[in-house]
């Protein structure tokens, strides 16, 4: 019997999760979840039962008991609906971040057993072709020991992203700004692909709209140490036109135009004794074949050749179904999305207080 799934949340992001699971031989669409009042409309296009909350939809005799849910409300409702769907026996695939305050996130974490309704953070670009086969080539050490690496996240929102109902964008109160929302992606990347990170600092990029009613951040320059010693530097800004982020670089979100060819390459550049990568054009550089490791010598590239046939978001709702059916452990627990947004409220404090932060592993 196929999944019984809902869609919490009908904004940008619920149709697409919505669209995956209707893909999905081994899951069913069962209802679409949201007070809003277009969001009876988003149902009706996509062919399936509305509902305006969790509650009226378990109150309904004529609708099945969902097997799981896919949460993907604003960042600040997140845990006490993730807490309100694991109490009714409800699996959940709760959309990134795993919430707005670690302190709420903690508190969620504490109460699972493992006798509990599973838990899976969104953070789907490990699923990603591209960070697949960048997580290969590390792993099989063919950039040798690591030394360092670099990040861009840079996209122009418009102001359309901010107009109601997605106005909880404008604020740090609500869950917003570009570390929340955007950032979070790429620390919990880092993470997947170098470890633990331990120590970071920032500088805020100047504001460019209105406050009010914008008081969240644009944009952030970071610096990044890991348990392993490696370091990092990162610049993430949503208020200024550039090809240099992991949507317009990989494709991944049909709503962002993918930048492909010169000058759109290279969003992470991961350097190593013995070479470096580009991400994601996937040109590895070193000095193989050489007469010697040297800057006198011409540098060698080869292109890692990435299999793009699925996309993330069918990828991780696989996984999801396999871990429902207690045939395979998160690859993103609740605890790494924790990791995630410690890291990035480490970071929020750095912003504020002009001081280094360290994180405990």
């Amino acid at each position: 019997m196929p999944l019984n799934i809902i869609i919490v949340g009908a904004g940008l992001i619920g149709p697409r999760h919505a669209q995956t699971v209707q893909a999905n031989a081994a899951t069913h669409l069962l209802a679409l979840i949201d007070p809003s009042p277009n969001a009876a409309q988003t149902a009706s296009t996509l062919q399936t039962a509305y509902f305006p909350s969790v509650a009226a939809l378990l109150a309904s005799p004529s609708t099945p008991h969902p097997d799981a849910a896919i949460v993907c409300t604003p960042n600040h409702t997140h845990i006490p609906i993730a807490e309100e769907l694991l109490a009714r026996g409800i699996h959940v695939l709760l959309e990134k971040p795993i919430s707005d305050d670690p302190a709420t996130a903690r508190a969620l974490l504490s109460k699972l057993t493992p006798s509990s309704p599973k838990l899976l953070i969104g953070h789907h670009r490990r699923f990603n072709p591209y960070i697949a086969a960048t997580k290969q080539l590390l792993s099989a050490n063919a950039l040798g020991p690591l030394i360092a690496l670099n990040g861009l996240w840079t996209l122009y929102k418009p102001d359309t992203y901010f107009a109601p109902p997605g106005d909880w964008r404008r604020s740090t109160a609500t869950g917003g700004g570009v570390l929340a929302i955007n950032l979070i992606h790429d620390i919990d990347l880092l993470h997947y692909l170098f470890g633990p990170i331990t120590r970071v600092f920032g500088e805020r990029t100047r504001a460019t709209r209105p406050a009010p009613p914008h008081d969240a951040e644009e944009g952030a320059a970071v610096t990044l140490r890991f348990a392993s010693g490696v370091v990092g530097t990162f610049l993430v800004c949503d208020a200024t036109p550039a090809p240099w982020s992991f949507e317009a670089g990989t494709g991944e979100n049909p709503l962002i135009p993918r930048v492909d060819g010169p000058g759109g390459e290279g969003f992470y550049r991961i350097f190593g004794e013995r070479g470096s990568l580009s991400v994601p054009d996937m040109r590895r550089w070193s000095y193989e074949g050489r007469a010697q490791r040297s800057w006198n010598e011409e540098l060698v590239v080869e292109r890692v050749e990435v299999d793009t046939g699925k996309t993330p978001f069918a990828l991780q709702l696989e996984h999801f179904v396999d871990v429902v059916g207690g045939r395979a452990e998160p690859v993103c627990s609740g605890e790494e999305g924790l990791r995630a947004l410690v890291v990035v409220e480490a970071i929020a404090k750095a912003l504020r207080t002009g001081q280094v932060v360290d994180i405990e592993t």
